[in-house]
């Protein structure tokens, strides 16, 4: 009876060490960029989650986004996309959030540009129905 018991410990202890012993998974480290532009009524807000892309140069995972508008704004949050023709930003937001409203999405998007390239992210207000920004916040990635 002994002997079963033993061995039933031993199995138990050596699969607990064995357990402990294999290298674990490797932690992805994430980053926060908070963006915020406006005063008052103008007052807008982003907060980009992201992490670097494992043996890419220049590429970082987007992983989720949250923005806020200002009472008489719509606000996207947008990156220099270097393939970009028009005004060299490409937004990451499929919708703005306008009048005072707040936007959540998960992403998971990678976005890459070549080595010389500093990837940034910017919010950009506009008053609604406008194509003028009003107030810009940049920051790199």
């Amino acid at each position: 009876m002994r002997i079963p018991a033993l061995l039933a410990t031993v199995a138990v202890t050596a699969a607990t060490i064995a357990g402990g012993a294999a290298p674990a998974a490797a932690d992805t480290v994430t980053s926060t960029v908070n963006l915020e532009a406006g005063t008052g009524l103008h007052h807008n807000s982003a907060t980009v989650i992201y992490e670097r892309v494992d043996g890419a140069v220049n590429s970082v995972k987007i992983i989720s986004l949250q923005a806020f508008s200002g009472k008489p704004d719509c606000v996207w949050v947008e990156w220099n996309d270097p393939k970009d023709v028009g005004d060299g930003w490409t937004a990451l937001n499929s919708e703005p959030p306008c009048h005072g409203g707040s936007m959540g999405e998960t992403l998971n998007r990678i976005i890459k540009a070549p080595k010389d390239h500093q990837l940034k992210v910017r919010l950009a207000a506009y008053h609604d129905g406008g194509i003028e920004v009003i107030h810009k916040d940049l920051a790199r990635l």
